[in-house]
C-alpha cells in the first residue's frame, strides 16, 4: 500500500494494570532518551510507565473476556524493575481524559524517571461528539501537549505512540488506513516538542496485511457473538504491547535490561482479567 506523506501542518495551538488475561524527534527528545539511557540501577528499578489511552489499551473485566488491551500484555516484555500503570480506559479521547480529571491523578502519582507513554485518536475521531471529539491540527494537538507537560514537569519523559488500526480490509484483500490525520498530526507535534515517538499504526496496517482478512479475525474481537474490528483478544493486544516494547527501546526509554521475551508471545492463559470493571 502506498504510504501517505505527511501534509503541511496547518496550527498547533499551544485502576491500573491488570495482572497477568487466562521514531521522532529534536533535541528534548534527545535529552530524555540519552537521561533514560544513562539512569542508574537504582533509578531503572522503580521506573514506572504510565499509559494514558483509550480502550484499546485499557485493562479489561472479566465480564469482558476475552477482550484485552495492549496495556495488559505490556508487562510480559518487561523486566520485573519496570512496572506499569495503565490509566487507559474505555470511550476516552485525548479531550475526555483530561476532563474528567484522569491526567491529574498522573500528575500526582508520576515521578521523575518514570515514562508517559500517550495514545489516542480513536475516540477523537468522534468529532460530532462534543466530550470527545478532537480536530486533529489544532485541539487534538493541544490536548496532547498537556500530557507533556505533566510528564516533564514530573520529571518524567513523555512519548507518543500513534493508534493501532482497526481491522478494515478493501474488496481486494488489502489492509486500510482507518484514522485519517491525527497519526500526522501526532508526528507532526511529537517533532515540533521533541517527543520520542512510537509509530504503532504503520506497523499494525503492515501486519494486518501480512495476516490478511481471516487470520486478523484471531488478533481481533471475533467471536460466536461479536465481530468487533477495534478492540483486541489477547493475541491482538500482545502483538501490539511488543511494538510498544520495542519501541521504548528503539527510543532508548528503556534499556536492553528493562525488556524481557521479545521474541515470545505470552499464550491466553497468561493474561488476567480484573475482577470488576475499572472505573
Amino acid at each position: 500500500m502506498e504510504q501517505k506523506t505527511e501534509p503541511t501542518r496547518r496550527a498547533v495551538l499551544t485502576g491500573l494494570t491488570a495482572v497477568p488475561l487466562a521514531a521522532v524527534a529534536g533535541s528534548a527528545a534527545a535529552s530524555e532518551t540519552a537521561a533514560a539511557a544513562n539512569r542508574g540501577p537504582r533509578a531503572r528499578r522503580h521506573r514506572t510507565i504510565h499509559i494514558a489511552g483509550d480502550s484499546t489499551a485499557a485493562p479489561k473485566d472479566v465480564a469482558s473476556a476475552p477482550e484485552a488491551g495492549w496495556g495488559m500484555a505490556l508487562p510480559y516484555y518487561l523486566a520485573g524493575h519496570v512496572a506499569v500503570a495503565n490509566h487507559a480506559r474505555n470511550g476516552r479521547s485525548s479531550k475526555s481524559f483530561v476532563d474528567e480529571g484522569r491526567l491529574d491523578r498522573i500528575a500526582e502519582a508520576i515521578a521523575p524517571g518514570d515514562i508517559l507513554l500517550t495514545q489516542f485518536s480513536h475516540n477523537d475521531e468522534k468529532i460530532t461528539d462534543p466530550a470527545r471529539g478532537t480536530d486533529p491540527w489544532t485541539t487534538y494537538q493541544e490536548y496532547l501537549t498537556r500530557y507533556v507537560d505533566v510528564a516533564r514537569t514530573a520529571g518524567a519523559a513523555p512519548v507518543f505512540a500513534t493508534s493501532a488500526e482497526r481491522r478494515r480490509f478493501d474488496d481486494d484483500g488489502n489492509a486500510r488506513e482507518t484514522h485519517g490525520e491525527y497519526p500526522h498530526a501526532m508526528r507532526a507535534l511529537a517533532a515540533e516538542l521533541g517527543v520520542p515517538l512510537i509509530d504503532v499504526q504503520p506497523q499494525t496496517l503492515a501486519l494486518w496485511q501480512e495476516l490478511g482478512p481471516e487470520e486478523t479475525k484471531n488478533y481481533f474481537l471475533w467471536t460466536d457473538t461479536e465481530q468487533d474490528n477495534t478492540h483486541f483478544q489477547p493475541r491482538g493486544a500482545a502483538a501490539v504491547a511488543l511494538m510498544v516494547a520495542e519501541g521504548l527501546l528503539s527510543t532508548c526509554l528503556l534499556r536492553r535490561g528493562d525488556v524481557r521475551r521479545l521474541d515470545e508471545t505470552p499464550s491466553d492463559d497468561w493474561f488476567t482479567w480484573l475482577p470488576e470493571r475499572p472505573d
